[in-house]
């Protein structure tokens, strides 16, 4: 009989089938049993609770010690879906405030994995949050008539002072993209939202703690699991003190009612912020609670921008503050020396070109210069090293040193305050003219208004006040930054590390004689303190949208700087008109605790006034 060879391979293939489908399914079955959790986590949640225990937040302190922002309990409702049994919606609706529509609304979106990625009928869910002390007590009462539902203690910020929100920041509950990228957080948890509760948000939060409760076949809680043996406790944030003198905050926001603007103050010698105002502002309190959606959206939408923080995303042309960086690098590049003078008819007049200037003596020197606030010195000496071939080959060259030097001062970039949102501010480099004119086609007469803080040049109030208290130090600084101390740990060490520009330190002191030059007679008298030496240079900001911005940044003591200040005030005038009398101000305030009568007048005018 004659084998037929073709049957015998068929065996073979059907043979072959069944032991890759076997291989298949056993490696499937390894699947479900060992690797994937899935199933288990179903099983594990008929028998078990897994509850969260939320740790508290880490308070906040001022500089002093006082109270800032602390915790007071709030009570979200909880979920379990497949828990869940038939009960009557409009009483519990009653019972926590709420309509029936409004409760429908919140289990779709619930169930919706777009808004609500986490969603499992088997774990538990948010269903309402932040319930008011009545509610709770009201819904406690009868939480035994709605079966899958549970209370669960959260916290809520609360804030002894209405001030700082731009610093303070808030907390908000945690959107699909947070929990995306940090594994710690779960749907309707909360977290850091601007400010420092944002940028120290891994310290303030804490660690979450859990405990395992048991259940009975019917579903019902019976006690913690083995006594709690596998529960965890959670683990409090840690406090926070802030380089923010709250009072100080207080006044200096009291100063810019009805004003936009920002005011900045540096401890010097630290880099600590002693004060950031932003104004407009609000009251943090409005970003608490169930009003808070509402809120925020209302504050969004405000013309007035409270929620944008001038004081360091806000990037203005410095004008006339800018003026002793340009002293600083014209006699480091040795285009100046102290006694240097430039002429000024009634300002700077080149070739057809002409930038205005106030009557004063001239020719002028670079005190004298600071202290009278001479546009034409400044053009002048910006010329005579922009267009110094001899030394740079070329204007871009040149362009470009004096470009550096800046940056070294901390313009052009961000500082790196341990805050989120600061902005660069905007210094230009040679290749922006090299667009604009064509290139080796343009000299310092093309960009003249740049060595007075106008042009393209835009610096934030921050940039402005850390400059300050650069010349306060006589040549270096640290990262401002508003954090003093963390509770059993130490700040970053960027924050604390000295940074010394390119400027030679021998330079600073004769800016700072200049400085206090236009205090005692020159463009900053109001500033003129009978037991304090303030030093000080005004800045009147060209505005090509509206009225000129007023500047002021100064610092004080002259020969044992204790703080250094910046104000900027937008559409306000003259840099004599707000800049230096709210900047006086603080100043007093800070070093002696109060106003003295004899000034009086001056602080009640600057909170009457209004701007916009």
């Amino acid at each position: 009989m004659r084998k037929d060879y073709n049957l015998e391979k068929r065996k073979y293939v059907i043979g072959g089938f069944i032991v890759v489908i076997a291989v298949i399914y056993i490696f499937k079955l390894l699947d479900l049993q060992a690797m994937d959790s899935k199933y288990k986590e179903y099983a594990d949640s008929n028998a078990f609770l897994r509850k969260a225990i939320y740790p508290s937040r880490g308070i906040i302190y001022d500089r002093d010690g006082r109270l800032v922002v602390y915790n007071q309990p709030a009570y979200d409702v909880m979920m379990i879906p497949r828990d869940v049994q038939e009960f009557d919606t409009l009483d519990f609706c009653r019972s926590v405030n709420i309509t029936v529509e409004q409760l429908r609304k919140r289990l779709t979106d619930m169930k919706d994995r777009r808004l609500n990625p986490g969603y499992s009928s088997y774990t538990p869910q948010v269903l309402l949050t932040h319930l008011s002390a009545e509610d709770y007590g009201r819904l406690c009462e009868r939480l035994y008539r709605y079966p899958g539902l549970f209370v669960q203690k959260r916290i809520l910020r609360q804030y002894n002072y209405n001030c700082a929100a731009n610093v303070l920041g808030n907390i908000r509950e945690v959107s699909p993209a947070d929990i995306e990228r940090d594994p710690y957080y779960t749907s309707g948890d909360y977290t850091g939202d601007l400010g420092v509760e944002r940028s120290y948000e891994k310290y303030l939060r804490g660690e979450k703690g859990f405990e395992i409760l048991i259940r009975d076949a019917r579903g019902q809680i019976q006690g913690k699991y083995e006594d709690g043996a596998h529960d965890r406790a959670a683990i409090s944030g840690k406090n926070i003190k802030l380089a923010l003198n709250i009072e100080l905050q207080q006044y200096a926001e009291s100063l810019m009612v009805g004003k936009k603007g920002a005011i900045v103050a540096i401890e010097p010698a630290t880099g600590e912020i002693l004060c950031m105002v932003s104004s407009p502002t609000y009251n943090p309190s409005l970003l608490v609670g169930r009003q808070r959606s509402a809120n925020y959206a209302e504050l969004r939408n405000d013309r007035n921008l409270p929620l944008f923080d001038r004081a360091l995303m806000g990037s203005y042309p410095p004008g006339s503050t800018f003026k002793p960086t340009q002293g600083l690098i014209l006699q480091q590049e040795g285009i100046i020396t102290t006694g240097t003078m430039f002429p000024c008819s009634r300002g700077f007049i080149s070739g057809g070109l002409r930038v205005g200037c106030h009557g004063h003596a001239a020719p002028i020197a670079l005190k004298p210069a600071l202290q009278t606030s001479c546009n034409a010195y400044f053009c002048w000496g910006f010329k005579a090293m922009i267009d110094r071939h001899s030394k740079y080959g070329n204007a871009a060259n040149a362009f470009e040193v004096w470009k550096n030097h800046l940056v070294s001062m901390g313009y052009g970039y961000k500082l790196g305050v341990d805050l989120p949102g600061e902005s660069r501010g905007f210094i230009p480099n040679s290749k922006t003219y090299d667009k604009v004119y064509g290139e080796g086609r343009w000299s310092a007469k093309s960009i003249i208004s740049v060595s007075i803080g106008q042009g393209e040049i835009l610096a934030t109030p921050l940039q402005i006040c850390n400059l300050s208290a650069t010349i306060a130090n006589r040549g270096w600084f640290i990262t401002p930054h508003v954090v003093k101390e963390i509770e059993n740990d130490t700040l970053p060490s960027q924050l604390l590390a000295r940074r010394e520009p390119t400027v030679d330190r021998r330079y600073y002191e004769s800016i700072a004689e200049g400085m206090r030059m236009a205090v005692t007679g020159g463009t900053c008298r109001t500033a003129n303190l009978p037991d304090i030496e303030v030093c000080g240079k005004t800045g009147t900001a060209q505005n090509p949208h509206g009225r000129d911005h007023s500047a002021f940044m100064g610092f004080a003591p002259y020969h044992n700087p204790q703080i250094a200040v910046a104000v900027y005030v937008e559409n306000a005038g003259f840099g004599a008109a707000f800049g230096v009398p709210i900047g006086s101000l603080v100043i007093e305030k800070y070093l002696k605790g109060s106003i003295s009568p004899s000034r009086k007048h001056i602080e009640h005018s600057m909170m009457a006034a209004r701007t916009y």
